[in-house]
């Protein structure tokens, strides 16, 4: 059953975030809870379970109203939440000894869906044969994506995933803009140099 975001009530966000800082659990939550269903969204994508990727959103909420005044604005608070949730992950993959798991399609599959609501609001459902097409491209690109080093996958995650910015990058993985351009041209060309997967760079033609 495909994940719904109910509508949340606008809410003042500088507000709520001075309140956070000042230790009102009540403002965190809700500072966060615009954020919940896609960060559960990108959990599910990362541990392929969603029991994991639940404990994983309430370890990564707990974590962020804990360091909420370390939060300095200079990237988006979802920006830095899923950095929070990203380093988590791949944090218990090293205590754990484990080779990381798959990726699976459902982030890049979201931005497709928004591309495509734009094209067409009455576009009709995809054939039988096409959804295997996707399903064998978001294999590929999974697998790709999981091979890069970890340095690269970060990027490739925070820039295609998260949409963050390059400076929000930076700022999250406290490093230069420079080393980001870096980090991220080396994973885009090891992306191209695989075989079936996803030339993302198209997606973003500021990378």
């Amino acid at each position: 059953m495909p994940l719904v975001e109910e509508p949340i009530e606008p809410v003042d966000t500088l507000a709520l975030l001075a309140q956070a800082r000042q230790g009102d659990a009540a403002a965190f939550c809700r500072l966060v809870q615009p954020l919940e269903a896609r960060l559960l969204r990108q959990a599910i994508a990362l541990c392929r379970d969603s029991h994991a990727a639940e404990d994983l959103v309430s370890e990564t909420l707990v974590q962020a109203w804990k360091s909420i005044a370390n939060y300095n604005e200079t990237c988006r608070l979802s920006t830095w939440v899923y950095a929070i949730l990203l380093h988590r992950y791949q944090k218990s993959l090293r205590a754990a000894r484990a080779r990381p798991i798959p990726l699976a399609w459902l982030p890049l599959a979201d931005a497709e869906k928004h591309r495509e609501a734009h094209e067409s609001m009455c576009a009709a459902e995809a054939s039988p044969a096409a959804a295997v097409a996707q399903e064998e491209l978001a294999a590929a690109l999974s697998h790709a994506v999981e091979s890069l080093p970890e340095k690269h996958r970060q990027v490739v995650l925070l820039r295609f995933f998260e949409e963050a910015s390059l400076e929000e990058i930076a700022t999250v993985l406290d490093c230069s803009v420079g080393t980001v351009k870096s980090r991220l041209h080396h994973a885009l060309e090891k992306l191209r140099r695989m075989k079936n997967t996803v030339n993302l760079s198209e997606q973003r033609r500021d990378t």
